[in-house]
Formats: structure tokens, C-alpha cells, sequence
């Protein structure tokens, strides 16, 4: 560890808590950001969930619909 990452470290605890208490609104709060990477992963999930459901569809319609195009 180099002498400049201590104050570096400080600094970003410092701004955290400044955010976090309302004294500084240039960032995001803690509880925005895990917010963030809720809404991001509930995205993700989202996505995949659809993703099958469109091959569902694709997989049954054949199905019903022989002489559909493919």
C-alpha cells in the first residue's frame, strides 16, 4: 500500500458520508446506488425472462401451425 492511497481512501469515505447526509447532492447516495444495481440486475433477470418466453412462443407456434414459415 502506497502513502497515497490512504488520503485517496479517506477522500471517498469522506464524499460518501457528505452524500449520504445530505450535505453533498453532486453524487449519488448509498441507498441510490443500491438502488441502481437492484433495478440493473431485476433488468437483467427481465431480459433473460423474456428471452425464453420468445422462444416459448416461437417453439408452440410451430407446433399449432405446421405449415407456418420457420
Amino acid at each position: 500500500m502506497t502513502s497515497g492511497s490512504i488520503p485517496r481512501r479517506f477522500a471517498s469515505a469522506s464524499a460518501k458520508s457528505e452524500v449520504d447526509t445530505g450535505r453533498r447532492t453532486d453524487l449519488l447516495t448509498s441507498q441510490e446506488r443500491e438502488e441502481i444495481r437492484r433495478l440493473r440486475r431485476e433488468n437483467r433477470e427481465l431480459r433473460r425472462v423474456n428471452e425464453i418466453l420468445k422462444s416459448a412462443s416461437v417453439f408452440f407456434a410451430k407446433e399449432l401451425d405446421p405449415d407456418r414459415p420457420k
